[in-house]
Formats: structure tokens, sequence, C-alpha cells
């Protein structure tokens, strides 16, 4: 079944261009789990084919992925936690990530909703406790906004560089997100080690704050 979604969202973004990179992309970023990596690197290798333009892939995708995260924040913010919980799963949103998601919020902030953006995982599940805690929506909309835009220039940047040397990858979606995976291990990488500094910043910044106030 993943295997006949993956082709058909391969093809989209074949046939329709600039709207299906902007339509899976905004499904990335709710709850439907369309890998990016199906969607920004084959747009990439389109591109240099001169079907499209790199710029113009970076920012469909960058588009759909806002669009896809202000619904998903407006719709957590309307529904509310106990809904969500309580029916989430049904959606593919078990308790477990939604609360992993929320911790996050609660923990790094507005600078935590940018990082996820470039995370697995958390990535697509942000939106929902940042609609849930109330955040405001304008800096909401501005770190999302930039956080998906590194994400869909990184991976529309790897498309090109992987796919301009291995072609044969357009023909198997399975293949290209195995290798834009590995080829990305140390980005991810490096992105967590910012959310780790930053962590231990904040944690200083609270126990100095904590000290004071109780002196």
């Amino acid at each position: 079944m993943l295997h006949e979604w993956m082709r058909i969202w391969f093809s989209w973004v074949e046939n329709w261009g600039y709207t299906g990179v902007f339509v899976l992309m905004a499904m990335e970023s709710s709850i439907i789990p369309v890998p990016s990596e199906v969607v920004m690197p084959p747009a990439a290798f389109w591109a240099a084919q001169g079907k499209m333009s790199f710029s113009g892939v970076v920012l469909a995708g960058t588009l759909g992925s806002y669009f896809g995260s202000a619904i998903s924040y407006w719709i957590s913010q309307w529904l509310g936690l106990p809904l969500l919980k309580r029916y989430g799963k049904y959606v593919l949103l078990p308790e477990d990530k939604l609360e992993l998601a929320q911790d996050w919020v609660l923990k790094f902030g507005m600078p935590g909703i940018f990082v996820a953006r470039l995370l697995p995982v958390v990535r697509h599940l942000i939106s929902i406790p940042a609609g849930i805690l109330r955040m405001p929506f304008g800096k909401f909309s501005l770190v999302t906004t930039v956080g998906a835009g590194l994400w869909c220039w990184v991976l529309a940047w790897f498309g090109q560089e992987v796919i301009g040397n291995r072609p044969e990858l357009i023909e198997s979606p399975e293949a290209m997100v195995a290798v834009m995976k590995d080829k990305l291990h140390w980005f991810v990488a490096a992105v967590l080690a910012m959310a780790v500094l930053y962590g231990i910043v904040l944690w200083f910044k609270t126990s100095a704050r904590r000290k004071k106030a109780a002196a």
C-alpha cells in the first residue's frame, strides 16, 4: 500500500509541477504522512531538466508547508487537547506523539518550532501543540515559514546533487527516500545538537533566575 502511495505522490510531482509540490508539502505538514524526501528531491530533478525552476520548487514547497501547518494550528486550537487525545489515534495522531510534540514546544518555545521543522517525527506534528497552547500566530507563522523554507531548500539542493549523479533513483521512490535519509543524517544530527545546546542554555538561564529569586 505504501509503495503504491509513494508512486502516486512521485507522479504528482512530475505531472502537476508546482501545484503538486504545494499540495504534497501541505499534506506533509499536516497529519498525513507524506515523506518530504519523495517530494522535494524529484522536484529539484525536474527543475534541473528545465520543467521547473529551483527557486520555484523551494517557494512552492515552503508555501505548501506553511499552509498545511497553519491549518493544523487553527484546527488544533479549535478542537483542544482533550478531544485530540481522545480521538487523535483515529487520524494517525496517537497520544504519545502528541505528548512528545507538546513537551517539545513547552520546553523550547518558538525556537523549538523552528528547529522542529528540520527534524523527522516532530516536524509534521509541531503545529498541533502550538495551536493548543495558543502561541501567537504571527510569531508561529514567521518561524514556521523560515524553518520550512530552510528544510525545502536543503532537500531540493540534496536532491539536485544526489539525483544529478544517480538519475535512476527517479524510478524508485523507496530508493530515493533511503538515499536521501542516508545523506541527510549529518544535517539532522547537527540540528539535534543545536536543539540540545539551546536546551542547556535555557536550563542554565532558568536555574540562574530561580537562584536570584531565592536570594
